[in-house]
């Protein structure tokens, strides 16, 4: 119960932290401090998702950039349209675009949703490390059509000129987008949250554990480990497609192995299955990067000796360091 405090402490913390920050960057006159928490919260964002398959369902996908990636080009593509004013496809059905923030959302999670089935229905019947590569392959097959798509950009990316609205926000305020985020990835922690502490969440641990075990009770751990892998899709693609309106660019790097790698570095780095861990580990990939990364191109070989030092002796990531030995469920 002691440990169990603790971390709720510490999560309590770092939710105020990130509650204070763009008014503490307000205060001193810094908003690219804005700009970095809102990176925090949409990296942490696509790190609760991976979280969800990997701390909870123990399927280490190193493929989650292909749904990252698949919710950027969605907020991309729809608001590209928007701004040209031409239909996405003329016939038999008209397809517009949008610019309303809602509507993209809906699209990135259901888009990255069928995208994580269809994976998923293939890759599920794998495990170890042919789940890995099989993920990885499909990420690089969607990484590589994205580059050979000149419609949309091709290998230069596609530029988002006006920030997508949210009804009565200023989204072009660095605060308000921040919040926005925020408030997306507070949701899907608590999401995260309600599912781990459900019976899905105990069925899906259990196939994780001993599948035989499982399908004795009647359950099928390939439906539950499938169900779980679409929802962490989803989660991801919402992220992908909030990453692009900060940024008011997508491009096939968003899709690339090592943006699945970066997403892995910091669900590993907070702590795996740890509620607040891809929040932890997200500010420390931000703080690394920022940091070192003024100093010198090489600022990743700084956060690899802090992985490899987390790798060996916190294996519970920094969450875990701080509140003490890692629970196992």
């Amino acid at each position: 119960m002691a440990n169990l405090s603790r971390e709720m402490i510490v999560n309590i913390c770092l939710t105020l932290g990130m509650i204070a920050l763009p008014f503490v960057a307000h205060a001193i006159d810094e908003p690219f401090y804005i700009t970095l928490a809102t990176r925090v919260a949409i990296l942490a964002l696509a790190g609760v998702g991976l979280n969800l398959a990997l701390g909870t369902g123990g399927l280490v996908s190193f493929g989650h950039a292909a749904f990252f990636g698949i919710g950027g080009y969605a907020a991309g593509i729809l608001a590209s349209h928007a701004q040209s004013y031409t239909p996405i496809m003329e016939s038999p059905f008209l397809l517009e675009g949008t610019n309303q923030m809602l509507i993209i959302w809906l699209v990135a999670i259901i888009a990255s949703g069928i995208a994580a089935y269809l994976i998923g229905l293939l890759s599920l019947r794998t495990s170890g490390v042919y789940f890995i590569m099989i993920t990885l392959a499909f990420a690089q097959m969607i990484y590589y059509f994205a580059i050979s798509w000149p419609a949309y950009g091709g290998e230069d990316g596609l530029s988002i000129y006006v920030r997508n609205a949210f009804p009565g926000v200023n989204t072009l305020d660095l605060q308000n987008f921040y919040f926005i985020a925020f408030a997306l990835l507070m949701g899907a922690i608590w999401l995260s949250a309600t599912l781990k502490n459900s019976r899905f969440g105990s069925a899906l641990q259990a196939a994780r554990q001993n599948e035989e075990r499982l399908a004795a009770t009647g359950i099928r751990p390939f439906n539950i480990k499938l169900t779980a892998f679409v929802i962490s899709g989803m989660m991801t693609g919402l992220a992908g497609a909030l990453l692009a309106d900060l940024n008011r660019f997508v491009s096939p790097s968003m899709l690339s192995w090592h943006m699945s790698g970066e997403i892995m570095i910091l669900v590993i780095l907070g702590g795996v299955g740890r509620l607040y861990g891809p929040l932890a580990g997200a500010i420390i990939y931000i703080l690394f990067e920022f940091i070192f990364g003024g100093m010198t191109d090489h600022w990743q070989f700084f956060l690899g000796l802090v992985l490899l030092g987390v790798v060996l002796f916190a294996r519970g990531g920094v969450i875990g360091l701080i509140a003490g030995k890692a629970r196992h469920d």
